[in-house]
Parts: structure tokens; C-alpha cells; sequence
């Protein structure tokens, strides 16, 4: 194996696929060679956070199922189950003993 020059198809620059990346990249079972060059790899990592579409932070404004104070949450609450606020929660949870699966 030799180094390689690679052309990026995102910026178009020309990268340096090494011979240390092409064994790195046989040990792995990757087939394909890299197409970004190490910067354009970086950011697309960073936008995309792993995942197969950018990651959303939006909370959804609900009516706490306790006191009935409007709220936020972190998710879209489904299938018609209660959803509470902070306080609410944090009571219903030492009430009952649930602990989340994580």
C-alpha cells in the first residue's frame, strides 16, 4: 500500500488517504474509500451527531396532568397518557418508585 490523493466531493480539495487510514479502513471491513476529506468529515459528524438526520431540540408545550400548569417537554407525549411538569414528576416518581430504564 502507497498514499493516495483523494479528491473531496463536498469542498473539492484535494486530501491524503495514508497508508496508516488504508489499513485502519481494511482492519474495519470498509470497502469504500473515504470521499470527505478530514475536515468535511469532522463537520458533517458534528451536524449530524451520529445519527441518519440532524438532531432536533424542540420541546413541546403541554397542560401538566397534575396541577394543570402549562409546561414544556422534551418529547411530542403520545397514545393519551398523562404528561406532568417538573414538580409533578418528581412527586408521582417517589410516590410509586419508578425508575426510568437507561
Amino acid at each position: 500500500m502507497a498514499d493516495k490523493q483523494l479528491k473531496c466531493v463536498e469542498c473539492g480539495s484535494d486530501f491524503a488517504y495514508t497508508e496508516q487510514e488504508q489499513q485502519f479502513h481494511q482492519e474495519k471491513g470498509y470497502r469504500n474509500e473515504p470521499k470527505r476529506c478530514p475536515t468535511c468529515r469532522q463537520s458533517r459528524r458534528r451536524q449530524f451527531d451520529g445519527n441518519s438526520r440532524p438532531r432536533e431540540y424542540s420541546r413541546t408545550e403541554v397542560t401538566c396532568a397534575g396541577c394543570g400548569q402549562p409546561t414544556t417537554v422534551p418529547f411530542k407525549p403520545r397514545l393519551n397518557r398523562p404528561v406532568y411538569c417538573d414538580s409533578c414528576f418528581a412527586k408521582n416518581r417517589a410516590s410509586t418508585g419508578f425508575t426510568p430504564n437507561r
